[in-house]
């Protein structure tokens, strides 16, 4: 298992940088941090887009997310239990309606930036 001691100390989401090794609750690799999704004008950190490499990204949502750290992300969910916004239509749904809930506007900020950012 991972554990904080292994990633160093805990950095705010500002710094997190792309390609930071992303960790479930029990400590197994899922990927590694694609892009932070956060309204800095207001400072709301909304989640990570996380790069499973073989896979269609997904999106961890703030409160999946246990601690931020120098060398890596601890979720505080199993892996399988982040939002697939490709493969899961109820989150595509969420992510395309307008709601004002934390985690719908998570969603729909995941759902922009995986569209935008997908190749062809």
């Amino acid at each position: 298992m991972t554990t904080a001691r292994d990633l160093g100390r805990p950095i705010a989401y500002l710094v997190l940088a792309a390609g930071t090794p992303v960790y479930d609750s029990a400590g197994t690799p899922v990927g590694t941090v694609q892009a932070v999704l956060a309204d800095e004008t207001v400072d709301v950190f909304h989640g990570l887009i996380v790069d499973r490499h073989q896979a269609s990204p997904v999106f961890a949502a703030r409160d999946q997310i246990r601690q931020l750290y120098e060398h890596g992300v601890a979720l505080s969910v199993p892996g399988d239990r982040l939002y697939d916004i490709d493969a899961d239509p109820a989150a595509a749904e969420v992510a395309d309606q307008g709601g004002d809930n934390p985690l719908e506007v998570g969603l729909r900020r995941a759902g922009e930036w995986i569209r935008a950012h997908r190749p062809g």
